[in-house]
């Protein structure tokens, strides 16, 4: 090591990121206490890297976080994340902050401090390019100047903000490309919850634990928004058809309103989500390069408003993967598959299904079977069910009724991978 140079050695001491292992390699010897010194680019103080952190007193604790951050120069991550710790003392984090923010270009940040510390005022008209807070609040953005000029990742978790101020601080960040909201406690200023976002930059969003009257997001170069256990009544997206890929896991919407083309759009993935199938493929039916279609555990609002695989072969010919699984009641059953037998029209460049159904059975093996037909160079199935765990002689009868004829239909597929996953 020792005709390594002391950069390079600095380097690897960023890789190991918890301030703790720095601080135990950097004693190795006097050329490790420099390049710790001088040359260290990120440094991460986290209480579940180690139990000692718990069993510390806040002030013992600030006192080895300040030791430890002033002994380098030139940091560019940060990392402090303290969930299982009392409040800091505002001061001790100030100093902190103002003593790397001039080279600082990550900043990590859930700390809980009395009195909150303005992470804006602090860390803005410098060179940060990622922020990620949680547990913190913030008030008065400044709308008359562009804060964070480099600013391309915002992630707010559990933060405490108000609609204006959160749009307000999009404005601020002319760079940003990511947005990702968990849990915001979002400050009410009229009758409704609303949330109106407006970003011209904004390439991919994430939200996730959201309950609001109306969430409106204009962005016109958004390629990628994701969904999670959100509760919105109006969800409204507009832009310039660059979204390419749309997610929703286990979301309720009432009224799902986007005025984006959707021309480019190559993944679809909806999980857990009550929808009007009607409605919904109107939204995507003109996606014609879509690739990727996931709809599972999709419940239909409408008894005989079931998935058309006709008009998915017409419309999606490019589609390469399928996945679809049904929440069923029996008398549903032959309703799917009557629709499922109407059109021939194949899939040709779909190479994976996944299907779902709410118990095994024979209505489900003829379901398949229409699939098949469609999908003539299919490589992979994969099956999900649900089998009774009580055995009985009729249950078992039907399961191995199930895989014979499943065996069956597979027979002229030799090349197809079948997998089944039994719950």
């Amino acid at each position: 090591m020792n005709r390594v140079p002391v950069e390079v050695i600095g380097n690897i001491l960023s890789h190991l990121r918890a301030a703790r292992d720095v601080v135990i390699a950097s004693t190795t010897c006097k050329k490790w206490r420099e390049a710790c010194d001088k040359h260290l680019h990120m440094l991460s103080f986290n209480s579940e890297d180690w139990p000692v952190f718990r069993d510390l007193t806040t002030s013992r604790l600030e006192i080895l976080i300040t030791q430890t951050i002033f002994q380098t120069k030139g940091l560019q991550g940060l990392s402090i994340l303290m969930d299982d710790v009392d409040e800091f003392s505002a001061s001790a984090v100030i100093a902190w902050l103002m003593y790397t923010r001039e080279t600082l270009r990550c900043l990590f940040y859930n700390v809980r401090t009395a009195p909150n510390v303005n992470i804006l005022d602090i860390c803005g008209r410098q060179k940060l390019e990622l922020l990620v807070l949680a547990h913190n609040s913030i008030t008065g953005v400044d709308p008359n100047y562009q804060r964070f000029l480099f600013l391309k990742s915002l992630s707010l978790s559990y933060v405490s903000i108000s609609s204006l101020d959160l749009n307000l601080l999009l404005t601020a960040c002319p760079k940003i490309e990511f947005l990702g909201l968990i849990s915001p406690e979002i400050a009410i200023t009229d009758a409704q919850v609303t949330v109106e976002l407006t970003s011209q930059t904004l390439k991919k969003v994430y939200i996730e634990a959201i309950s609001l009257d109306k969430f409106t997001l204009e962005a016109e170069n958004l390629e990628k928004l994701h969904l999670k256990d959100c509760a919105l009544e109006l969800f409204e997206l507009s832009g310039n058809g660059s979204l390419k890929h749309f997610k929703m896991d286990d979301v309720s919407i009432l009224h799902l309103d986007i005025n984006d083309p959707m021309d480019d759009l190559e993944i679809i993935d909806v999980n857990n989500f009550t929808i009007v199938w009607s409605k919904f493929y109107q939204i995507i039916s003109k996606s014609s390069k879509l690739r990727r279609l996931r709809l599972w555990n999709v419940v239909f609002d409408d008894e005989v408003d079931f998935v058309d695989l006709e008009s998915i072969a017409l419309c999606f010919p490019e589609l390469t993967h399928l996945a679809l699984s049904y929440e069923l009641r029996d008398d549903l059953k032959e309703s799917v598959l009557h629709y499922s037998l109407q059109g021939s029209s194949s899939m040709e460049n779909v190479t994976a299904l996944d299907l779902g159904w709410t118990v095994l059975d024979e209505h489900f093996a003829d379901w398949v079977a229409c699939l098949l037909k469609r999908c003539l160079n299919l490589k992979e199935l994969i099956i999900h069910g649900v089998v009774s765990e009580s055995k009985s002689h009729g249950e078992c009868h039907m399961l191995a009724s199930f895989t014979t004829s499943i065996v069956q239909l597979m027979r002229k597929y030799i090349h197809v991978n079948v997998q089944f996953v039994y719950e």
